[in-house]
């Protein structure tokens, strides 16, 4: 019998929760490690349509990347999906920050989906390396942002145009735009990343750095067929599926 505490250690000998930020949630947030597990949903995002959806196809535990809970709940509202999960008897294990430094993680999968090859560390925090350098071909401004466009599906990218040609990319999945003067520091001509506020844009422009907005959502949901491969060759008789409710929550008018 497969449980709950078999899957939390499989995980975290992958990335381990130890690592995590002090800021963040990651672990096993909703159920017990007891638990035993046949069916494996996963999903970015456990919001209220997937933990429904959990709930009525009958998984046992949902994996995401997002905390299902970040900040402290006040009240236990039947819609929230952490209720909902634990209302049904389903676990939520979610695996955050301590995923995103990991070797072989989201920055390493980031690097690939976009076919750059990583030469250093972005930057270094708490004695953590976060994101990477990766020197390149010759390419504009305009060409990765179609480049990071086709690579991730993303609806639209944002992007500071500085029309120069470009040989060195730095690349942190998330939200990263506070990390643009580390890039600048190792002498990046362009930054990828997500959420990036408008006051980084200028700081961009002004410094000629093609700064890339990619979404936090299109930067992050790509861990998926590594989990499932991972999962599936250590679980072979675990059903793992990722959650056909999990998409980006936010429409665009193009």
């Amino acid at each position: 019998m497969v449980t709950v505490k078999d899957i939390y250690e499989f995980i975290d000998g992958i990335a381990p929760f130890s690592v995590q930020e002090s800021y963040d949630n990651s672990g096993l947030i909703v159920g017990s490690s007891a638990k035993e597990v046949k069916r494996i949903l996963l999903a970015l995002d456990i919001t209220k349509s997937v933990a429904k959806e959990a709930v009525e196809k009958g998984y046992d535990i949902v994996i995401s990347h997002h905390p299902v809970i970040f900040n402290g709940l006040k009240k236990l509202d039947p819609e929230n999906p952490a209720v909902i999960l634990a209302t049904n008897g389903i676990s939520a294990l979610c695996m955050h920050t301590n995923f995103d430094i990991a070797k072989g993680g989201m920055n390493d999968i980031l690097c690939e989906k976009l076919g750059l090859i990583p030469s250093q560390s972005l930057a270094e925090e708490n004695g953590v390396t976060i994101g990477y350098v990766c020197d390149c071909d010759e390419i504009m401004p305009c060409e990765i942002a179609k480049k990071v466009k086709s690579a991730l599906g993303n609806t639209v990218v944002r992007y500071v145009d500085t029309q120069k040609a470009i040989k060195r990319i730095a690349v942190c999945s998330g939200s990263g735009g506070s990390l643009l003067g580390f890039a600048m520091s190792k002498n990046a001509d362009a930054f990828i990343t997500g959420d990036v506020k408008h006051d980084v844009f200028i700081d961009a422009y002004n410094n000629d750095v093609c700064l890339v907005d990619a979404g936090h959502y299109y930067t992050e949901n790509i861990f998926f067929d590594l989990i499932s491969a991972k999962l599936g060759e250590a679980f072979a008789e675990i059903e793992i599926a990722v959650a056909e409710s999990n998409a980006d929550v936010l429409a665009y008018e193009i």
